[in-house]
């Protein structure tokens, strides 16, 4: 499942800014009072049922604290939990455990709370068609690869990464310029590089097919306006057409069922709900 899991820069970036906010400037004062001898052993544990993502990040902040610790992981990302299930197992000095704790369930947490809310999403689509459920670029700043990555953890694909990926023609970029000119334009500087078209009307949609767009986005339409516009396309099955704006778990299925190919759902990174995982820990008696 490596194509779930985030760039490993990503993840040290992120590791080492979110340590240095916890930890600067004189380290972890609380568990300076442990004995420096003391261990611990524990285990991760799901408090609710979901869906885990951000197992890098975990493993990278108990690490970036003290490589003394091991973890051992009973899941990998996109793996499901239910209420009860221990996701990962760890062990190792006591201070140093309870100093990353934080840290990586805040990842951890985060992550996977993004990749439970996606699948719901991926699941309720499915009921109506197979149409692939696509985040955006709402994503908290500086975290996209591992949002990004947590949306793949529970089934659902990537739209552009950041604004060199491809082109998004949005209606503040067609003011003063129409969609078959801005088309051709980008065709002209960038050959080859993808193009999408925003269109909320139906005959914008009719003129981003005739000029050759290679996606064009539904904006804030219903399911029966998306409805009209896959019945436009016809059979060709180009350009691709993604429905967004408003698409919510109740609603999901019903533009699935139009035949649009995409969904994307700004909420699988904007608003997702933290998977509550928490850390029951162990100190070793005889070591202290």
């Amino acid at each position: 499942m490596s194509a779930v899991h985030p760039p490993i820069t990503a993840v040290r970036a992120a590791v080492q800014r979110a340590l240095a906010e916890d930890l600067e400037p004189l380290g972890d004062l609380t568990a300076g009072l442990l004995a420096a001898g003391a261990q611990a052993r524990g285990a991760i544990v799901a408090r609710a049922g979901g869906v885990v993502a951000g197992r890098h990040c975990a493993v990278g902040s108990f690490a970036g604290v003290d490589p003394a610790v091991e973890v051992e992981w009973l899941t990998d990302d996109g793996s499901r939990v239910g209420p009860g299930d221990v996701v990962a197992t760890v062990r190792g000095p006591a201070a140093s455990i309870l100093t990353a704790e934080r840290t990586a369930l805040n990842f951890l947490c985060h992550l996977s709370g993004i990749a439970t809310l996606t699948r719901r999403f991926v699941d309720a689509a499915a009921a109506g068609g197979p149409a692939r459920i696509w985040d955006t670029r709402k994503t908290t700043p500086g975290l996209r690869a591992l949002e990004k990555a947590a949306v793949r953890a529970g089934g659902g694909a990537n739209h552009r990464g950041n604004l060199s990926d491809w082109v998004l023609l949005k209606d503040n970029h067609l003011t003063g310029l129409g969609i078959t000119e801005a088309v051709a334009e980008v065709r002209r500087r960038w050959p080859g590089r993808t193009v999408e078209v925003e269109a909320d009307r139906l005959y914008q949609v009719v003129e981003a097919i005739a000029a050759g767009a290679d996606l064009v986005l539904l904006d804030n339409m219903t399911p029966g306006e998306v409805a009209r516009c896959v019945a436009e396309r016809g059979e060709a099955r180009h350009p691709f057409l993604e429905a967004s704006g408003g698409v919510t778990l109740d609603t999901v299925g019903a533009y699935a069922d139009t035949g649009v190919d995409l969904i994307s759902v700004g909420a699988l990174t904007h608003s997702a709900p933290a998977l509550d995982l928490g850390l029951d820990l162990d100190v070793d008696p005889d070591t202290v």
